[in-house]
């Protein structure tokens, strides 16, 4: 089943209430919330006040957005406590700052490091860590990425997949079959130079959503704008196979 749903910091300048109005009327069933403002890290009286905001709209809390940089000089324990509040499944963090043509084996070595320890103390609290798929990071390939998740084996981490936008949609299947034993959930988005219309991309997103059970949440729609929004989700929604 695709869970379909909204990442928060598509609007960054929306309060969650304003978010949430959006996320419900548009027909979607949860939201990932963004750790850098909607929820922003150690927080927990802001986490638990969005997270009964949420429930009461009818809708789920999918994810915690966290920024997180593995290995990185901020805590994770704020993060955590936050996820916890929230009621999330999933943290969403980031493979290291450097992408993996640049990174050192040490940097790498303390990416994997990180990863097991973070992946320990989620556990704990009945939550999955996942690996944003990104520039800029170990997930920046397919191969890089694929090594990660067999160099950190822990059963509660996984990762996210997005298409990458300069690619045939063959060669982008070929990347979410690599990942789909670890999948935790996509990031949904029509681009080409420039965000387009989800519509535009819908055919390529239906070969994706045939291999897929897990949340798909859109990302970031033209203008950042709800109109715009609202025609993205009502085309989310239509693709998805019931």
């Amino acid at each position: 089943m695709i869970t379909p749903g909204l990442v928060s910091v598509s609007f960054r300048k929306l309060s969650p209430a304003e978010i949430i109005a959006l996320v419900k009327q548009a027909g979607l069933a949860g939201i990932e919330w963004g750790g850098d403002i909607h929820v922003p890290h150690g927080d927990v009286a802001r986490a638990k006040e969005v997270r009964q905001q949420t429930q009461d709209a009818g809708l789920r809390a999918l994810a915690y957005g966290s920024y997180y940089r593995v290995s990185g000089d901020k805590p994770f324990e704020p993060v955590l406590d936050c996820a916890v509040a929230l009621g999330v499944p999933v943290i969403r963090v980031w493979a290291g700052s450097v992408g993996s043509a640049q990174a050192t084996p040490a940097q790498r070595a303390a990416v994997i490091a990180d990863s097991n320890r973070i992946a320990d103390c989620a556990a704990q609290a009945g939550i999955r860590v996942a690996y944003e798929f990104h520039n800029g990071t170990l997930t920046d390939t397919d191969e890089s990425a694929q090594q990660l998740l067999r160099e950190v084996p822990h059963p509660n981490l996984l990762t996210l997949w997005q298409p990458r936008p300069e690619r045939a949609v063959a060669d982008n299947l070929a990347s979410l079959r690599g990942v789909l034993p670890r999948l935790a959930h996509v990031h949904v988005y029509h681009w080409t130079t420039e965000r387009r219309p989800l519509a535009e991309g819908i055919e390529n997103w239906r070969q994706y959503f045939q291999l897929l059970q897990c949340a798909a949440l859109l990302e970031f729609v033209v203008n950042d704008d709800p109109q715009n929004f609202l025609r993205d989700a009502a085309t989310l929604l239509s693709a998805i196979p019931k």
